[in-house]
């Protein structure tokens, strides 16, 4: 599949979600349908069966929404992809999160037609924002507990997280503190983000990610305590003794418009995010048909 045509698959999912449903959230419940059912669509249109996780929330019905690429050889094992499709209030959330959910798209349907010995399961999670973020009735949260007491065989989690800006300018990229004498200081590049306990899988996929890829990537294990790092559904699967990892541009480390109104989508660089996609769909194949 060509870069031109991912791009281009990209750009109309943010497009459509950002600027044709917009802000998409318990407070706005036919948006938060809208963006639910455009993801269902579309994985039908793809050739998935859509399975969904349905529950009220403040009298709000909202859904986490599945599709599974089966495994030949091991399909009880799984490597889960996640992004949230809710955005937060007062934004139309064009980077955060529908480059995520763009990519998540993207990828299930790049996978459909690769042979895994492992299952890949996509999830688009609902309610990772404020008000539920850190609380029990977060989607991702929900759907990890659940998970947990079904006994899934969740290799690894994978959140896709605020994905789609970049800038070559020095100084556009800042860090907690420290961070900064370690890493470069143009947003130019994509990071994967672990807590210690997944260090080995992200480094792993951090390999397979650089031998599919030129694009720019840096990584780090650290302290889920540092602002940021904790910061999306990988979270609830760290909860739930599942290995995990986020995929980010950085979000509020570089990119001006986070958590704002003027998180549209004309703000993002298709052509680069389609890049990391073409990267990340041939590193989730080689991590696939890996055992670990």
């Amino acid at each position: 599949m060509s870069l031109e045509t991912i791009e281009q698959q990209l750009h109309k999912h943010v497009y459509y979600l950002a600027d044709e449903i917009g802000e998409r959230n318990v407070l706005h419940p036919e948006a938060l349908q809208a963006a639910e059912d455009y993801i269902s669509q579309n994985w039908l249109k793809q050739g998935y069966t859509v399975e969904k996780q349905q529950y009220q929330e403040e009298g709000v019905g909202c859904a986490n929404i599945e599709v599974n690429h089966q495994g030949s050889s091991q399909p009880e094992q799984i490597i889960l992809i996640g992004a949230h499709y809710d955005s937060v209030t007062g934004s139309p959330g064009a980077n955060d999160n529908g480059s995520g959910v763009a990519a998540l798209l993207e990828l299930s349907r790049l996978l459909r037609s690769s042979a895994t010995q492992m299952s890949i399961r996509f999830v688009a999670f609902t309610n990772e924002e404020p008000p539920f973020f850190f609380r029990d009735r977060q989607g991702s949260r929900i759907y990890a507990t659940n998970a947990r007491q079904r006994g899934d065989n969740i290799r690894l989690m994978i959140a896709l997280e605020t994905m789609g800006y970049y800038s070559n300018e020095p100084n556009s990229q800042s860090y907690p503190p420290l961070f900064r004498f370690f890493y470069p200081n143009r947003a130019n590049f994509i990071s994967m983000v672990s807590n210690f306990g997944s260090r080995k899988l992200m480094h792993k996929m951090a390999r397979a990610f650089r031998r599919s890829t030129e694009f720019p990537l840096e990584h780090v294990a650290t302290f889920s305590f540092i602002p940021g790092v904790a910061w999306s559904d990988h979270l609830s699967f760290w909860v739930n003794r599942y290995k995990a990892m986020m995929i980010t541009d950085t979000a509020f480390y570089r990119y001006p418009w986070y958590h704002t109104a003027k998180d549209t989508a004309e703000k993002l660089d298709y052509a680069r995010l389609a890049q990391v996609c073409d990267g990340l769909y041939k590193a989730v194949v080689m991590l696939a048909n890996e055992n670990f």
